[in-house]
């Protein structure tokens, strides 16, 4: 294979983000040559001579493509991925990789059946150069051991509109979550790509506290890992203006992202290090503070998606293989299903257990979602920074 055939699943507003980076040939070595909806005129692909098809599984099983993106509602992520699996096609999936764990573990299992499949996640933070120089301050040991991590990330606002844009929106049935589920994960998965997965996890999540909604739309959560260290994260599509700011703490050092701006205050000496070998009680270590630079150019799924393609004709290893995507689902679930029961969850989190609970939320429902048509506008405004 020489390049790949790609589809895309799922023509709403990401799929059409990558439909059009795509026919500008952002991605080298691969062709967009079908398209899936099952509701989306398809007439404006088809005269761009691509193939398309109603139905997600049919263009699975044409045989017109090697790879798929999956951009449709959450809850198709798993089915639609199990399926071009079972084809031996390779699958790319947007975030979240499903809506819960069980389901992620499904997935994540029917590609263990097809290991020359290549399954990747599109998490394209891993690839903003502010994040990497974070990434690469703590893996280096720059940072020392992490105690404390906080993320503010309240700049999700989102008026009613948004959410009566769609009736899968925002409902237990159609995206199985709010403001965890659907905004944060690529927060969520930053946190464990720095940190590990914590140990424990305790949420308070407010269901509707903003928006005519019935999923969480306020969520403070706290996390704990084995090692002591200790985090807060705190989000919210209702808060205006919101705030995006990361703070992590570690034996050497403060790193801080906020304002376009990271920066680092380093102890000349780990903290822990300087305690014990001080003689007077008011004594702090020196330091010193610098401003990290950094390349300002925002995420690029098409980078992501390259390196897919790179994977599948080189062997190239992934930056988001889609089995860690199961990490900030988990996340998500445990700081639920912490809020839902008031109860501390222990890591790992009973998959069963939480689908059992996510089923009972659909099965009680007495929601009435009311959709209505919005103005068209650009929602690549709304990408995480």
């Amino acid at each position: 294979m020489q390049n790949v055939r790609l589809g895309i699943i799922g023509l709403g507003n990401i799929g059409r983000y990558h439909a059009g980076y795509l026919l500008e040939h952002k991605v080298g070595r691969a062709q967009l040559v079908a398209v899936a909806d099952a509701f989306a005129p398809l007439e404006t692909f088809a005269a761009k001579g691509l193939e398309t098809f109603a139905d997600g599984e049919a263009l699975i099983r044409s045989g017109a493509v090697d790879a798929v993106i999956i951009a449709t509602p959450h809850y198709q992520h798993t089915t639609l991925g199990i399926a071009a699996f079972a084809a031996g096609l390779h699958v790319l999936v947007e975030k979240p990789i499903s809506v819960h764990k069980a389901d992620a573990g499904r997935l994540i299992a029917a590609r263990q059946q097809r290991p020359e499949c290549v399954f990747g996640a599109m998490f394209q933070l891993r690839t903003e150069p502010r994040y990497l120089k974070i990434k690469k301050l703590i893996t280096s040991g720059e940072l020392g051991r992490l105690v404390r991590v906080n993320w503010i990330i309240t700049d999700w606002f989102r008026t009613e509109a948004y959410y009566a844009s769609g009736g899968w929106r925002a409902t237990w049935k159609g995206e199985g979550g709010g403001a965890l589920l659907n905004q944060c994960p690529h927060n969520l998965d930053l946190v464990q790509w720095f940190c590990g997965m914590p140990a424990r996890v305790r949420g308070f999540c407010q269901l509707g506290r903003y928006h005519d909604i019935e999923v969480e739309d306020n969520v403070t959560a706290y996390w704990e890992w084995a090692d002591g260290a200790t985090g807060v994260f705190i989000t919210s599509t209702g808060e205006a203006p919101g705030t995006n700011r990361l703070e992590l703490c570690g034996t050497r050092g403060r790193l801080v992202l906020a304002d376009n701006r990271l920066t680092f205050v380093r102890n000349e000496t780990a903290m822990d290090e300087f305690s014990r070998a001080a003689k007077t009680g008011f004594a702090r270590p020196d330091i010193w503070k610098a401003e990290i630079p950094f390349d300002d150019t925002p995420a690029q799924h098409a980078t992501l998606t390259q390196n897919f393609v790179d994977a599948i004709l080189d062997g190239s290893p992934l930056i988001a293989p889609g089995e860690e995507g199961i990490r900030s689902v988990e996340l998500a679930n445990a700081t639920l299903y912490s809020s839902l029961t008031g109860q501390t969850i222990e890591l790992p989190l009973d998959a069963a257990a939480y689908e059992t609970k996510l089923q009972q939320l659909i099965a009680e429902s007495r929601f009435e979602k009311k959709v209505v048509a919005v103005v068209a506008e650009d929602f690549t405004k709304s990408f995480v920074r």
